[in-house]
């Protein structure tokens, strides 16, 4: 892990000398990062056996959040986002958790679950007792199916069945509860599902159909908690009023869309750059933001703390692996495993959801405090006017005068260039 993840004047590096930077504070090599140079990248060849029907590879902006403390461990964090203003505002955040000691996390274990639904039940009450009183054989059988899983102590640990009235009957589910360890889950729970399904089936005398895992990881949480320096913040003004900002959250499902939003630019960023499935966990952190009472709400909380600061809490699922997958064949994904010196998926579960605490503050702190344009656009404007045609050296002029105009649009950007091109501008 890198001796500090606080890096003044990172931002105005060239991306050579960051990667320079982010190598001799992990103790990386130099050539260890040269897989996020795009000509050493993801090749084709290499794309070609990842999915079907190939034909080229899309690159997306690696970024690293800097400032970065967990479980007081130092972190430099590659984040894959297209979206301006995300790895900025993550690093910024997680400066303001620095002087209370960063961010402090907690998990439930790596847990999975996977579903077997059982049709044309007649007595589904009594085939759900059978199917419980056959407990230890179902698990037995699931273990038997992933003996290097049980080998380093995961493998089912658990079976639930419920009775599920549908519109098409009533079904019998149920469920094996894994201990997956390092890996993501889906391939051991879904082969595990698949083996004991006849068993069930013939138990409870009916028919299996799905026989697949559950993306609603909720006996795979991750909390996390920090407290956001007030002087950093910008006062006490601010706090309260990003405390107000949390409780419309709370309350309101169309704001709780977008505020779960800007906690998944950072949860998705990380996840993506590692290799991990950004679409299971996105599905599983939106239905964790449904309650009991079947509302959509807030996944973050945020609070004013006795002495004046902000509390800021985090509680999602968070279904990620180090093994398996494009963890492994992904070269960046490898390279971002590197650079971050997590020891297990737990671990890399717990980074992830800090800095999806950490963008979420920034992005409720540009909404409580400038309005989230000023700081979001002016990071826009660049991508406005690398799209418009600007070269390097244009770049800055352009940039700055989109600014000023308040207008950060294409054409006016094409009108910038065209004044600045011959000799028009002043």
């Amino acid at each position: 892990m890198p001796v500090s993840s606080r890096i003044p004047g990172f931002k105005d590096l060239s991306p050579l000398e960051r990667r320079r930077t982010v190598a001799d504070r992990t103790g990386l090599s130099a050539s260890a990062l040269d897989s996020l140079d795009p000509n050493t990248g993801l090749s084709v060849e290499q794309a070609d056996h990842m999915v079907e029907n190939v034909v080229g590879v899309l690159g997306i902006p690696v970024g690293i959040a800097t400032n970065v403390i967990v479980n007081d461990n130092e972190y430099l964090v590659p984040m894959a986002t297209e979206e301006p203003s995300v790895v900025a505002a993550a690093s910024n955040a997680s400066r303001m958790t620095r002087p209370h000691g960063g961010f402090f996390v907690s998990h439930t274990g790596p847990v999975m679950q996977a579903q077997i639904q059982l049709l044309d039940v007649q007595d589904p009450e009594a085939a759900r007792l059978r199917i419980l009183e056959a407990r230890e054989e179902i698990l037995e059988l699931s273990n038997a199916e992933d003996p290097t899983l049980v080998k380093f102590g995961g493998g089912a640990r658990d079976l639930t069945v419920r009775v599920l009235p549908t519109r098409t009957g009533v079904h019998v589910i149920a469920h094996i509860v894994v201990d997956v360890r390092d890996a993501m889950g889906a391939n051991a729970v879904n082969t595990m599902a698949e083996s004991v399904a006849p068993r069930l089936a013939a138990i409870a005398g009916g028919r299996p159909l799905l026989r697949i895992l559950t993306n609603k990881a909720d006996q795979r949480i991750v909390r996390a908690r920090a407290v956001f320096d007030r002087d950093l913040l910008g006062g006490s003004e601010v706090v309260d009023n990003i405390v107000h900002a949390s409780a419309f959250a709370e309350a309101d499902p169309y704001r709780a869309a977008t505020h779960n939003k800007g906690i998944m630019n950072g949860i998705s960023a990380v996840v993506l750059a590692t290799g991990n499935d950004t679409r299971a966990v996105e599905a599983g952190c939106h239905s964790h933001a449904v309650g009991a009472d079947g509302r959509y709400t807030a996944l973050s909380h945020f609070e004013k703390t006795a002495d004046g600061n902000l509390s800021g809490t985090l509680e999602v699922p968070m279904a990620v692996g180090l093994v398996g997958g494009a963890t492994k064949a992904h070269p960046v994904a490898r390279t971002s495993i590197e650079i971050l010196g997590v020891t297990s998926a737990t671990e890399l579960a717990e980074v992830i959801v800090a800095v999806g605490l950490a963008q979420n503050l920034g992005a409720c702190r540009a909404l409580s405090a400038e309005g989230i344009q000023q700081g979001h656009m002016r990071l826009h404007a660049r991508t406005v006017a690398v799209t418009a045609g600007a070269s390097a050296d244009e770049l800055d002029n352009v940039v700055q005068r989109l600014i000023g105009d308040r207008s950060i649009r294409v054409e006016h950007a094409e009108k910038i260039l065209g004044d600045l091109r011959n000799g028009s501008l002043v």
